[in-house]
């Protein structure tokens, strides 16, 4: 008799149920897995014979199969091995209460000698079931943390194949499950480490600091141009600081991808703090932007930061394929037979010299060639530029700046100016919504300015020579300045700052 047991697959970062169907009949002792499974499926008939050997148990000398439905769509991952396991259990007459079978998702690999280990996606597992209505998970224990946020999804944490048995079979309780798992996963999602880095350490560049203050309140890309060692890249990698916790939506929501991705821990099996991603220059366009088989470093840097440094080193056909991402929001891989869509949603910031030798051109120590500066400069001109919301040049400190003794401003008293412009427009969208994700309809409504101001705007949409994204970004940069200001209505002062995030061609 073929017996049911539901489990699930992905598709890029979306899930889907897979009925996995166990099947002992009288014949040719044989055991086949069918169902389009990938390698690790079709190892893992070596790892249930043998575990049903070390657990003194007598694997069935009988024709066993087991397809996984649907049988169209091609399955990966070692999270069968638990549902395979059970079904022929089943099968065999080790499990009495199937109907138990319809109310869990159940994932797991096992060991040869049965216990069972971590696996990718559980929290996406979670999420399913709630969505079709199914009463909880069967996880490991150390999958435990990340499924358990998902309210309304009961979540049965095991370490052996004879627990999750047993649990089936109602000799052991859900409670004592629980029990244990929540004395060996003990991790509260409201912690954050504390952050050695910040704004303070980084002397003058007070231009720059403005702009990235505007970028995490709206959240706007951005691009900072300048020498080397003018503090760059120590300026982004502190942006994390002053930016706001992470609510539980984008915990949820980011914890999923790396989940997916198999790239949480013991020590993070939560992601609570916002990730920051900072690819090296040689890494890959499928690195960059992702494949069929994982996601890419843009999507790997959801709700977080997203640093390109040394812009102008990345090849040209990486840059462009950004293109597309960072205007829809979405990277969309296809393949011949599948197509997976990875989210895009986090801060850019790039970062780049602007001559190949690291000086602007119209420093005495810029030695390159007109014809180097201007082939190295495309690589991050037009298309890609017009995507960035805010460009900022960075010279490199004087011996005054140097030596001066004078505070900068810490990353936690720029980080309260942040957060109270976005409940700014928390209040204004009701949502999490921000500024840099506005509409051509909510731009009308939201980013009016006056007739003086209008003018103003005119002439710089002449002499900058902005596209019509362009006009949109400075409106919206404009509102995040008002914003910050805690002023209702957009001045000329919050457009005339904006105007000068531009880069001027």
């Amino acid at each position: 008799m073929a017996i049911s047991v539901l489990s699930c697959s992905y598709l890029g970062v979306e899930s889907y149920i897979v009925e996995v169907e166990a099947d002992v009949s009288n014949g040719l002792p044989v055991f086949n897995i069918v169902g389009m499974g990938d390698q690790a499926i079709k190892e893992s008939k070596e790892r249930i014979r043998n575990c049903f050997k070390n657990m003194k148990l007598e694997f069935p000398i009988k024709r066993v199969l087991v397809n996984l439905s649907p049988a169209d769509v091609r399955k990966k991952g070692s999270h069968f091995d638990l549902p395979i396991f059970l079904g022929i259990l089943a099968n065999i007459g080790k499990i009495n209460n199937m109907e138990k079978f319809k109310d869990y998702l159940i994932l797991g690999e096992i060991s040869l000698n049965g216990d069972i280990k971590p696996i990718k996606g559980a929290i996406n597992a979670a999420i399913l079931a709630k969505e079709r209505k199914i009463k909880g998970v069967i996880v490991p224990l150390e999958n435990y943390n990340e499924a358990k946020l998902i309210s309304g999804v009961k979540v049965v944490p095991v370490t052996k194949i004879k627990e999750a048995a047993d649990f089936l079979n109602e000799e052991i309780f859900y409670e004592k499950l629980r029990e244990n798992a929540e004395k060996y996963c003990k991790v509260d999602i409201g912690e954050t480490s504390v952050e050695i880095s910040d704004f303070s350490d980084v002397k003058g560049q007070i231009l720059a600091k403005r702009a990235l203050e505007i970028a995490a309140a709206g959240g706007h890309n951005i691009f900072l141009m300048g020498d080397p060692g003018s503090g760059k890249s120590m300026l982004a990698k502190r942006f994390i600081t002053i930016l706001p916790e992470m609510t539980e939506s984008e915990i949820i929501e980011t914890t999923k991808i790396y989940s997916i991705s198999g790239m949480l821990s013991d020590v993070e099996p939560i992601i609570k703090r916002r990730p920051f991603r900072a690819p090296h220059h040689s890494a890959t366009q499928t690195a960059l932007i992702g494949g069929a088989l994982r996601a890419g470093e843009i999507t790997l840097a959801l709700n977080g930061v997203f640093f390109m440094d040394e812009l102008g080193e990345f090849s040209t056909k990486t840059l462009e394929a950004l293109r597309q991402p960072l205007e829809d929001g979405n990277v969309t891989v296809s393949r011949a037979n599948l197509i997976i869509t990875y989210p895009v949603n986090n801060i850019v910031i790039a970062a780049s010299n602007p001559t190949p030798g690291g000086f602007f051109a119209d420093d005495p120590r810029c030695k390159d060639s007109l014809r180097d500066i201007k082939n190295y400069q495309k690589k991050f001109s037009g298309p890609l530029l017009d995507r960035m919301d805010i460009y900022v040049e960075m010279r490199r400190l004087n011996k005054d700046e140097i030596f001066s003794e004078e505070l900068s401003e810490t990353s936690e008293k720029i980080r309260r100016r942040v957060i109270s412009a976005r409940e700014i427009q928390k209040k204004r969208f009701n949502s999490d919504f921000l500024n840099s994700k506005m509409s051509g309809k909510q731009i009308l409504k939201y980013c009016k300015i006056n007739k003086e101001t209008k003018q103003i705007f005119e002439k710089a949409v002449e002499e900058l020579n902005l596209s019509m994204r362009m006009y949109d970004k400075v409106l919206k940069v404009s509102r995040t300045i008002a914003d910050l200001d805690g002023s209702q209505n957009i001045e000329i002062e919050h457009l005339l700052e904006a105007l000068n995030y531009r880069k001027k061609y």
